[in-house]
């Protein structure tokens, strides 16, 4: 299936969730904010999350430094 991820098509297995999608772009699940079609994916639910054709996905990760 393709999704929209940050603005960019991707391919992703069907019935993939948030968490899944997570792990495949190598990001840290408690490190993210993750918005779906405009709505506040809740971190405790990722796995349940599952994505859909056409699905917009917005990815934001957290950078510590000094």
């Amino acid at each position: 299936m393709t999704i929209v991820l940050n603005g960019e098509p991707h391919e992703f297995p069907p019935g993939a969730s948030v968490l899944a999608l997570l792990e495949a772009i190598g990001l840290a699940p408690g490190r993210v904010a993750v918005e779906v079609n405009g709505r506040i994916a809740r971190r405790e639910g990722f796995a349940r999350a599952l994505l859909r054709e056409n699905d917009r996905v917005e990815v934001v990760h957290f950078v510590g430094g000094g």
